[in-house]
């Protein structure tokens, strides 16, 4: 693991470009290099580098157009006697903020640390906070998840033609921005299951949907995935003690139509499924109390079920 701190990438990244940058926009307002030296708290030889532009710095913050707006008002207030050290200081530190929040620092600090790409991570904004543990601990299960329903044997034959989706939501669900699943679906292309994209809040509302109609019958019940209803999966479960349950594919409000089928049948069931109307593929839900131990269960019954190799041979 690469331990990196988002100040370590301002000190190395940010600091030397917005440097460079003012002491060019200094230079052009009038200012001496020693002037500017003495504005910026560097040497002069430091500021010779920064006009010749011989320091380097980070593109993405050079072309950052809050960084470019920044840096001019900046330099237009050292230049006019407006600003000082302090009001200098206040603004690139509101800079910073914001560069923290999905801005350039955060996008270098996912570089640095892999293990923070795809968990929609605010931590330096927010700090350590109970609920953004619980969004990044979704998320991490989601994507594990969804590559562990792509690499199960066979399964691009029970992805339907609109794609299928893994979702989870948080713990007390508001609405579909609670639950999270992969943007754009999962796809199955020439055999092969194809995942777009990491997962996100509010990324499908047919998961969604099933996930929140589930969670409001049973908290316990946070995760599901959506597969094509096939016998084999059916009747896999049936033989495990799995009773899988039929709701009706043409109806208006899904979320209204689940909730009254899972109240029926005295809870949420681990599968659920139809059998397709006019437009409507059929579609089979499995659920689980994680998205994870949803893809599990699909797992094992296609495992389980020998018609699989049969038909596979």
């Amino acid at each position: 693991m690469s331990l990196v701190l988002p100040n370590e990438l301002v000190v190395d990244h940010f600091l030397p470009t917005v440097r460079a940058m003012l002491a060019t926009r200094l230079s052009d307002r009038g200012l001496t290099q020693q002037e500017i030296a003495d504005e910026l708290g560097v040497t002069q030889a430091a500021v010779s580098k920064y006009v010749s532009g011989d320091s380097g710095g980070d593109d993405r913050f050079r072309d950052h157009p809050e960084t470019v707006a920044t840096v001019d008002r900046i330099a237009d207030g050292l230049a006019g006697g407006e600003m000082d050290g302090y009001d200098a200081l206040a603004e690139l530190l509101s800079l910073i903020r914001s560069l923290e929040d999905r801005g350039p620092i955060c996008e270098l600090h996912e570089e640095q640390m892999p293990e923070l790409q795809g968990l929609g991570c605010d931590l330096c904004v927010r700090g350590l906070d109970p609920s953004v543990r619980a969004e990044r601990d979704v998320l991490a299960t989601v994507r594990t998840a969804a590559r562990t329903l792509a690499s199960i044997p066979e399964m691009a034959a029970f992805i339907p033609n609109v794609g299928t989706n893994v979702g989870m939501c948080l713990p007390e669900p508001q609405d579909e921005t609670d639950v999270a699943a992969i943007p754009g679906r999962i796809y199955a292309m020439g055999g092969r299951i194809e995942i777009p994209a990491n997962p996100e809040f509010g990324a499908s509302k047919h998961v969604a949907t099933a996930v929140l109609a589930a969670n409001a019958v049973d908290a316990d019940v946070r995760g599901a995935l959506n597969v094509a209803t096939d016998e084999r999966i059916l009747e896999a479960a049936r033989e495990t003690g799995l009773e899988p349950l039929e709701f009706d594919a043409d109806y208006e409000d899904r979320h209204a139509h689940l909730l009254e089928r899972f109240t029926e049948s005295d809870g949420v069931p681990r599968v659920a499924y139809h059998r397709g109307a006019f437009g409507i593929e059929p579609t089979t839900f499995i659920f689980g109390a994680t998205a994870a131990d949803a893809v599990d269960l699909l797992e094992s019954l296609l495992v389980d079920d020998s018609s699989l190799a049969v038909d596979s041979a």
